[in-house]
């Protein structure tokens, strides 16, 4: 697919949080664009329970936020460590990036006083940590570049060391840095070995415990399930890399009741669509699974469960905009996007949302 043939003009990008824009506003304030196929049409986020149908199932991510940007040093150069993923063998994927001199961070350059090898690091790089605590870089995470490598932390426990030192990932287009509670959706579960995501599943940001209930009364049912969200490339939008899933027996069931009824099974994000087609046959079944998942959704492979998306707006050059055309059909996206800047829709994780549906 080739990006879209949109330009997203830099002040669409959400500096804020939608409560933050205003008083008495609250993360729901936000807009809600609608695509059935090529139709568009335009709403609030509260009014999100009269668009969908007693019986439908909203799949969400249940994955935490982690506080995964953490400051170090490499020699006497400062650099931000972004934890990525959490390995079977306690080693963690992370990418260092160097601060960006406004709050936010930009691809490193190269190591200072040795020869460079892209904006990843080196084999055997040390990085100093708060607390006393270091980190190796061993081994690139893919054949496909450098940016993120398999790491080694020793002097502290890599949770431990997120909750006391950490904050949110934050790129250059927000405006300054907030709490971690702010990047926290209202699905978000604690997990007992410290695992979460690095970057919040923002789809579901503007839920609220008031909206769910409103959802639960007008018979829109929910289906939990974790996928744990790496770092995205901010700089070249690869493609998503391998993460840990579960897809639980309880939400197996309830999809797979729901798809032999007259209900529709809409994805809450991208993560969730990846989550629940990592664990669907090719028979369109769900069946329970947790591991790691490296399957990348293109209108090629296509979706075998989900019949719609609920989801952030993304760059035109995102490799989400793939799994958005396997959902809707490319004619819907373009649409839709054509709208959304139009209309002057705000992007990325404090933005505005799109819905797709059949």
């Amino acid at each position: 697919m080739s990006p879209l043939a949109v330009r997203v003009p830099e002040e669409l990008s959400a500096r804020v949080p939608a409560e933050q824009r205003g008083p008495g506003l609250d993360r729901d304030d936000v807009r809600l664009l609608v695509s059935r196929g090529t139709e568009v049409s335009h709403h609030g986020f509260a009014e999100l329970p009269g668009l969908l149908r007693a019986g439908d199932l909203l799949v969400v991510n249940t994955s935490p936020t982690l506080a995964a940007a953490v400051d170090g040093r490499v020699g006497h150069a400062r650099v931000v460590v972004h934890f990525s993923t959490r390995g079977d063998d306690d080693r963690w994927a992370v990418e260092l990036r160097e601060p960006d001199g406004r709050g936010a961070t930009r691809a490193r350059a190269e190591a200072e006083g040795v020869e460079g090898r892209g904006c990843g690091g080196l084999a055997e790089t040390k990085v100093r940590l708060p607390g006393g605590a270091r980190l190796v870089l061993e081994e690139p995470l893919s054949a496909r570049g450098e940016r993120l490598w398999w790491a080694r932390v020793s002097g502290a426990e890599v949770p431990a060391l997120l909750r006391e030192h950490g904050r949110p990932i934050r790129y250059s287009y927000t405006e300054r840095d907030q709490p971690l509670s702010v990047y926290q959706t209202v699905f978000a579960l604690p997990y007992a070995d410290g695992t979460g995501s690095a970057e919040m599943p923002s789809a579901a940001r503007p839920f609220t415990a008031r909206l769910v209930a409103e959802l639960v009364s007008r018979g829109v049912q929910f289906a939990p399930v974790t996928l744990h969200t790496g770092v995205a490339s901010a700089e070249s939008h690869e493609p998503p890399y391998p993460e840990r899933f579960a897809v639980p027996e309880a939400s197996a069931r309830l999809i797979n009741a729901v798809r032999a009824g007259d209900g529709r099974v809409v994805a809450v994000g991208t993560t969730a669509v990846r989550a629940v087609e990592s664990a669907a046959g090719a028979d369109g079944v769900v069946r329970a699974r947790a591991g790691w998942t490296d399957l990348v959704v293109t209108p090629e492979r296509g979706v075998r469960v989900v019949d719609g998306l609920l989801t952030g707006l993304h760059e035109p050059e995102a490799s989400h905009l793939l799994m958005l055309e396997a959902v809707a059909g490319q004619a819907a996206i373009d649409r839709g996007y054509e709208a959304a800047v139009r209309r002057r829709y705000l992007w990325h994780e404090f933005g505005d949302v799109h819905l797709l549906l059949p």
